[in-house]
């Protein structure tokens, strides 16, 4: 933890491998299936995404920080040394989910490696070290405890869905998992303004960061589920409603017809 360089060196390792290496070893090859290997993976992430949001309020957030503003304790208690630790627990957890993406790599699963996906696998590590070198704990882990449990609910779904077709009927409240997502940056914004107007006593530069970092997912989140829900749900509906259209043409065209009859007689 001395210096970021090892975790920046991770990050261009993770995005060559993905990007380059990872597609140019899969091209000649079958996509693999890796039916275990995804349930005791997601198994894992689970059970650890738990872990930290139950440490989280017991390191903090249930034991006196404030939710609208909750400067770093840099003493030595038992507290502020549990949450330090928590903070490194959580950048190395963010090293794990490296997987996410070499999984679609190596189940040729390109459509899901979105721009989206790589953005946020590539910064929350180094945000994750910078948190835990200079400000492990205060205002800063509140992105963090709603993410343990927004990633809780996200890969208990990745979970069940590594379980077969069987288990597709218990898979309905994807879409809603997204709009978890979606406020939980809204939350997260919320947070950092109001830091910003009162007088916190935690850094102003840091919460700007925070700020900006909650409104660029926010942003690109609302696009995922706008073009993934929103534009889809309208397609559907207009494919619902042409044969009612059709129907109802073709009703128009029947009296039309009988009007110019009549009109002939």
């Amino acid at each position: 933890m001395d210096n970021p360089l090892p975790t920046i060196g991770m990050i261009y390792a993770y995005l060559a491998w993905v990007l380059v290496v990872g597609p140019t070893y899969m091209r000649d090859r079958k996509p693999m299936q890796l039916t275990n290997t995804l349930f005791y993976y997601n198994l894992f992430q689970v059970a650890l995404s738990a872990y930290m949001f139950y440490e989280h309020l017991m390191a903090g957030w249930a034991r006196g920080y404030s939710w609208t503003c909750e400067p770093v304790d840099f003493s030595d208690g038992p507290l502020s040394r549990r949450m330090f630790n928590l903070c490194y627990v959580y950048y190395l957890s963010k090293l794990s989910e490296f997987a996410d993406t070499i999984f679609f790599v190596l189940r040729k699963k390109k459509s899901q490696i979105s721009w989206l996906h790589l953005y946020h696998h590539s910064l929350t590590p180094i945000e994750a070290w910078i948190l835990t070198k200079f400000l492990a704990g205060g205002n800063a882990t509140l992105p963090n405890i709603i993410n343990n449990f927004v990633h809780t609910l996200m890969y208990f779904y990745y979970l069940l869905s590594s379980m077969g077709p069987r288990y597709q009927k218990y898979l309905w409240w994807k879409k809603y998992m997204t709009e978890v997502q979606i406020a939980q940056f809204i939350i997260c914004i919320a947070h950092a303004i109001n830091a910003l107007m009162t007088d916190c006593a935690f850094p102003r530069f840091i919460t700007y960061l925070l700020l900006l970092n909650a409104s660029i997912f926010f942003v690109m989140f609302m696009n995922f589920y706008v073009e993934n829900y929103r534009k889809a749900k309208a397609k559907v509906v207009a494919v619902k409603s042409a044969p009612e259209l059709e129907k109802n043409n073709n009703n128009l065209d029947d009296l039309i017809e009988r009007r110019d009859s009549k009109k002939v007689q």
